[in-house]
């Protein structure tokens, strides 16, 4: 619909996507390669894109070998993986194709090594079983009973992706509006109405909540009941000191524990030659709560009024005591990352920035395990889109689309 005939019917654009995250970047490239005349505004509450999620992670292309066959995560990851290194080859956007490592460092971790391999195969990704010889040929300081090797898994800066996806997007015609926080959201018939901050007021004939950390509470606003709580878990990450980055030369990591999302404390050299080491995964006091201090009273007591969270407790009380112990004490998350790379000291793990995971949780204290997308007249949520929502953004980003279009009629 052309901007005149969008004015006549009281409309300021067809599509509004609240969040300008990689998933929201995503959905507004989309959009405008497959409907180059959907007028597309996208409102960013920071003062520019990927502040949060996205540009806080390890940069890992995930190869999709963890993820239950014929799930979104196990389809999004393996098919976004190759579009994002192809991506980032055609943009000139650092990145590299490394592979990486699974290692096994207790016998009773064989068995799960083994059925990752069978899942990885089963999402079509190709992966290869290695013993300590093997261990050693590509990552000679790591040891471990068994590894598998994954050779399709990459690194890249998802910060820089955000950015160009924005660009692309606005070279396309769409809009990237930031400082421009979504307070309230109205219906009106087939008008959807939402209120910045600011006190702009722009209508539209959908909206997308890629809000990220606040994606329930955007449901909420639009009127729609989500079904699910974020609850916030922080990662905290170390780096290796310079004069001992030649420690690890690529990715390694856990074999993890298929009772969590998270997937342990991992090894990363990422594409500027710095060697992360993390996350751990403890309970943020805050959505964008990225350390200690961070608190925001409402927050806190909204998740720890929550059934759901009571529930993860109660079931995971131990898990959660160790992680808590290692972002407490430096020397207990050394003895988590000597289980895969022995020589590391203390004094070689620097701190580095953490990042909060937006974790969607049932009342019934169930982790949500894949994206979570939800509709309604007028609107698509998409409510759960951690990790690997930055490697499967782009075709993230075309479902969206495509259920946006379908609402719209076009």
């Amino acid at each position: 619909m052309g901007g005149e005939a969008l004015k006549s019917w009281g409309y300021d654009c067809d599509v509004l996507i609240v969040g300008g995250g990689i998933v929201g970047l995503s959905t507004a490239y989309a959009l405008t390669r497959a409907a180059p005349r959907t007028r597309v505004v996208v409102l960013e509450k920071e003062s520019g894109p990927a502040r949060h999620q996205t540009g806080r992670n390890s940069g890992v292309i995930h190869s999709g070998v963890y993820y239950r066959p014929g799930s979104y995560k196990a389809r999004f990851a393996v098919q976004g993986a190759a579009e994002m290194v192809a991506f980032c080859a055609e943009q000139e956007l650092p990145h590299a194709v490394t592979g990486k490592l699974v290692v096994a460092t207790e016998r009773s971790e064989l068995p799960r090594l083994h059925a990752l391999v069978q899942r990885g195969r089963a999402n079509g990704i190709p992966v290869r079983e290695l013993g300590p010889a093997q261990i050693a040929e590509y990552e000679p300081r790591v040891r471990g009973l068994g590894a598998v090797h994954v050779g399709t898994t990459g690194v890249c800066d998802f910060g820089a992706v955000a950015r160009r996806l924005a660009e692309l997007a606005e070279d396309a015609g769409a809009s990237v509006r930031y400082g421009a926080e979504v307070r309230t959201i109205g219906r009106r018939g087939p008008v959807v109405a939402v209120r910045t901050a600011g006190g702009e007021v722009l209508r539209a004939r959908a909206l997308v909540n890629c809000a990220g950390l606040h994606s329930d509470r955007v449901a909420r606003l639009a009127g729609d009941d989500p079904g699910m709580r974020i609850v916030p878990f922080r990662g905290e990450y170390f780096e290796l000191a310079a004069d001992r980055a030649d420690l690890v030369r690529g990715l390694v990591y856990p074999v993890p524990d298929p009772a969590f999302p998270f997937l342990g404390v991992h090894l990363t050299r990422g594409v500027d030659g710095s060697v992360h080491l993390g996350p751990n995964a403890v309970p943020a006091l805050a959505r964008e709560g990225y350390g200690w201090g961070a608190v925001r009273p409402d927050e806190l007591a909204g998740t720890v009024a929550y059934p759901g969270a009571w529930r993860i407790a109660r079931r995971h009380w131990r898990y959660g005591a160790g992680e808590i112990r290692r972002s407490l004490s430096k020397q207990a998350f050394t003895r988590a990352v000597r289980r895969l790379l022995p020589e590391v000291r203390p004094e070689d793990l620097i701190p580095a920035a953490s990042g909060v995971r937006a974790q969607a949780v049932l009342r019934d204290g169930t982790l949500v395990d894949d994206f979570l997308f939800a509709e309604s007249p007028g609107m698509v949520h998409v409510l759960n889109a951690p990790s690997p929502a930055a490697t499967a953004s782009l075709p993230i980003g075309r479902e969206v689309a495509r259920r946006v279009l379908a609402g719209l009629g076009g």
